[in-house]
């Protein structure tokens, strides 16, 4: 049985990270949401600090629907995914792109387990100031993480194989053997 695991939580929480622990341990391929994102991005955003035109992220979710159609056309049956996803509660996109995985799984006889990532706004801080970050284009802004971690909450939708982690004070392998746990038993 194929397994589909979405990893969901604000930039800086480590989801690509904890991706590539858990992807060892369940044997998994990680597709990242800077994937759909950065082949877009990149022809735009050359400062990495203005704001982008609103309607770019029409473009990444194409790419994103391509990349999950060609997962449910041609890859093996018993293939598992990691996927990320910077969902935010409330927001109509992020809802749109967490309703792309859940179909995707759905054309596959996936189980699909979301799990949302949680960390203490300060810590986030720390985590999303990393000059590595911004090589992958990934945000760094420390005050937009606070802002995001006080107004904002990660997106939660019920869903029967659901899990929330607080990872903030632990490391990527715990929390990556943490979800492998839940998998587990999610895929009995």
């Amino acid at each position: 049985m194929s397994v589909f695991v979405l990893l969901l939580g604000f930039p800086g929480v480590g989801k690509l990270t904890i991706a590539k622990e858990l992807g060892s341990l369940i044997s998994a391929k990680i597709v990242d949401n800077h994937w759909f994102n950065n082949p877009i991005l990149r022809l735009l955003d050359e400062d990495q600090i203005a704001p982008l035109p609103k309607g770019i992220w029409e473009y990444t979710a194409r790419v994103r629907q391509a990349v999950l159609d060609a997962i449910a056309a041609y890859s093996g049956p018993s293939a598992n995914f990691i996927f990320t996803h910077a969902g935010v509660e409330g927001d109509e996109r992020s809802m749109r792109t967490y309703q792309q995985f859940v179909e995707a799984a759905k054309q596959r006889a996936a189980v699909f387990v979301p799990v949302r990532l949680l960390c203490a706004e300060e810590e986030l801080a720390r985590r999303v100031s990393s000059p590595v970050r911004r090589d992958h284009l990934k945000t760094t802004d420390v005050e937009t993480s606070r802002s995001r971690s006080q107004q904002a909450v990660v997106l939660d939708i019920p869903h029967e194989h659901a899990l929330t982690l607080d990872v903030t004070f632990m490391s990527p392998s715990e929390s990556a053997a943490a979800i492998r746990d839940h998998v587990a038993r999610c895929s009995a």
